[in-house]
């Protein structure tokens, strides 16, 4: 994104603004770095939550164009705030959501701590709600995708780039001097 200020909400069982929104990009890739996988005893999905604190940072904002790209690999079950009610309110402030559900289809292997004889892997069904974030894109005039893998990812990006466009007019000014008459005086 180019003249865009882009800010950063993470979260797991709760939500936090890990970055407000900013200009200055470098520092949102700081940001952006330093998130990390919640422990476990901070686990869970509040998606809901995470859309009230995106709209919470966007609702004083006067940019003609305001949205959100939600990313999740889950299923809404923690925050005490449901996604729907949270996108209603999204759209009473002039906010768009796009969600993207990330994950493969069917089953995944996840590392799990197996007491005794150490961790190991078992089987897990990926498990998006993509019923519930396809509702929250529609109500608020977004879209859903579903990111099967990285590059599919950034192909979405690039295309909700796209779709984030204003058109800005500018007028330019432009101060000079005439020094012709100097050349003249000579001549």
């Amino acid at each position: 994104r180019v003249n865009d200020r882009l800010g950063l909400v993470v979260f797991a069982g709760e939500a936090y603004t890990q970055c407000p929104l900013t200009l200055d990009y470098g520092v949102f890739l700081d940001f952006l770095k330093d998130v990390r996988i919640a422990e476990e005893d901070w686990d869970g999905t509040a998606i809901g939550t995470a859309i009230a604190t995106a709209v919470n940072r966007l609702r004083d904002s006067d940019a003609r164009s305001k949205g959100i790209v939600l990313l999740t690999d889950g299923l809404n079950n923690r925050g005490e705030v449901d996604p729907v009610t949270a996108a209603r309110a999204a759209e009473a402030v002039g906010v768009r959501i796009y969600t993207i559900g990330a994950g493969s289809e069917g089953e995944i292997l996840r590392r799990v701590d197996g007491g005794l004889f150490g961790p190991r892997n078992v089987r897990v069904r990926v498990e998006i709600d993509e019923e519930t974030l396809r509702k929250v894109a529609d109500l608020t005039g977004g879209r859903y995708f579903r990111a099967t893998s990285e590059e599919k990812l950034e192909s979405i990006y690039a295309e909700i780039g796209e779709m984030e466009k204003t058109e800005i007019k500018t007028r330019d000014y432009v101060n000079y001097t005439e020094l012709f008459g100097l050349l003249l005086w000579s001549g």
